[in-house]
Order: C-alpha cells, then sequence, then structure tokens
C-alpha cells in the first residue's frame, strides 16, 4: 500500500569527535581565505559551562526560561564540543557561525532589545551607592555586590521576549540546538569580557561608568555641608578625655 510519508530516513547525532573534526575543517579552510573566526571555548567537560560567576549567570537565566528548555542540553554538548567556531558582540546583535552535519557551518544570528532609558538610569543608580563597586568597574570587572544587576527584573538580562533569532539549519523548531550552543557561547564570551553585557544591550560602557562616576561624585558633594552626627563637639571632648 503505498503511504504519504515514504521518508522513513533516521539522522543519527554526529558524535563529539566527529564535530571536533568538521570544525576545525572549517576553521582552517577560513584562515586560507584570510577570514578571522573567534571561536567560544568551552573549558569545561561536565557542571557549569562558564567560569565566572557573571558568565554562569547568563547560563542560568537562560535556563530559567520554560520556552527555551527542550534544546538547551543539546546546545550544551554542542558548545563544549568546540562547534561555535566563530562569535562576535555587537550593540544589539551576536553573528556566529555553528558547525553542524554538513560540512560548510550554519549562520546564526542573535538580536537583543536595546535596554529602555528607564532601566539604565536604574541599574547606574545602583551603582551609584557604593565607591567601591565603581573603583571595581572601572578596574574591568564585576563585583559579586552588583549581582542585582543580572538577576533582578528589569536589569541587563534580557527577557524572553526581548530576545529574537535566527539559523540557516533546516530545523524548524523555535530554538535550533545551534542557537541553543550560542546562547551559551555568548556566556563564554561574558566569561572573557564582562562589558558585553553592555554591549549587547546597545550601552557603551565607558559612558555609563562616567555617568555613574559623575553621579557619586555629585551626591558627595551635596552632602558636602551636612553636618555628621559622627562628628564630637568641643565640649563632649572635655567630658569625654578630660581635655581642659
Amino acid at each position: 500500500m503505498s503511504r504519504y510519508w515514504s521518508d522513513t530516513t533516521v539522522y543519527d547525532q554526529p558524535s563529539a569527535r566527529e564535530l571536533k573534526n568538521k570544525a576545525l575543517a572549517s576553521v582552517k579552510r577560513a584562515g586560507k581565505k584570510g577570514k578571522d573566526f573567534e571561536p567560544a571555548v568551552c573549558h569545561t567537560g561536565r557542571g557549569a559551562i562558564c567560569e565566572s560567576w557573571w558568565g554562569q549567570a547568563w547560563c542560568d537565566n537562560l535556563e530559567s526560561y520554560a520556552d527555551y528548555s527542550s534544546r538547551l542540553e543539546r546546545g550544551k554538548r554542542y558548545v563544549r564540543s568546540g562547534t561555535v567556531i566563530d562569535l562576535k558582540i555587537d550593540d544589539g546583535r551576536v553573528t556566529a557561525k555553528v558547525q553542524g552535519r554538513r560540512r560548510a557551518p550554519y549562520k546564526v544570528e542573535v538580536r537583543v532589545g536595546r535596554l529602555s532609558e528607564e532601566s539604565c538610569q536604574k541599574i547606574i543608580d545602583r551603582c551609584t551607592r557604593k565607591i567601591e563597586s565603581l573603583e571595581i568597574l572601572a578596574g574591568g570587572e564585576f563585583p559579586e555586590e552588583l549581582k542585582e544587576l543580572f538577576t533582578d527584573k528589569g536589569g541587563l538580562f534580557p527577557s524572553p521576549k526581548e530576545i529574537s533569532f535566527n539559523c540557516t539549519c533546516p530545523d524548524w523548531a523555535m530554538m535550533c540546538k545551534h542557537v541553543a550552543a550560542v546562547m551559551y557561547g555568548i556566556g563564554l564570551r561574558f566569561d572573557e569580557n564582562p562589558f558585553y553585557f553592555f554591549k549587547l544591550r546597545g550601552i557603551d560602557p565607558d559612558r555609563f561608568i562616567d555617568v555613574a562616576v559623575e553621579n557619586r561624585v555629585e551626591k558627595m558633594l551635596a552632602n558636602a555641608d551636612v553636618r555628621s552626627d559622627r562628628i564630637i563637639e568641643d565640649a563632649d571632648l572635655t567630658d569625654l578625655f578630660g581635655v581642659i
């Protein structure tokens, strides 16, 4: 009896070794053509993908999105296999190449909505509270005291509604394994440079820090003429120490 669906082909998943070999071959071909690939390298074989708390916070937040849960495990396998052979972060946009079963890598694009002016100002206000945090930020790292900037609602992490993506692979799923691998690859980029967080949300990190420092200075100057309760009067010094 004839059937409408006559194709019974079963596609096996390529092994990690096969993926790595194909990825290395693609990088080699790109090098010969003068193309500069920037791979997202995962240094762990199990457990956490990222090494910094802010990079892992991105992964944890990603895994909290129920809409993405079905494809993330395969994305982990792919990023650990070295398939994200190129990943670049620009203002609100990530472009990447991910090696799959085919000879040519798939092209992936992830777009993230720009952080609103209101949300940006709220984050600046949080950073302004502690001068120590500003000093650490200016040094190129994120102090753990500012962890709320990522984990709280309205922080630097985008919501699923603020993220869109596409891939040149034939997978019809909302998030294919190649996109999932890139999403983890973004966390690896954050390990390398935490200020990619700002760039991804369309914020100039230097301008952000300058404004936060200026606000801190203005706040300190505004309180310069306010008499502190901790200042001891001369009469109190006499009573306290017996000074004449």
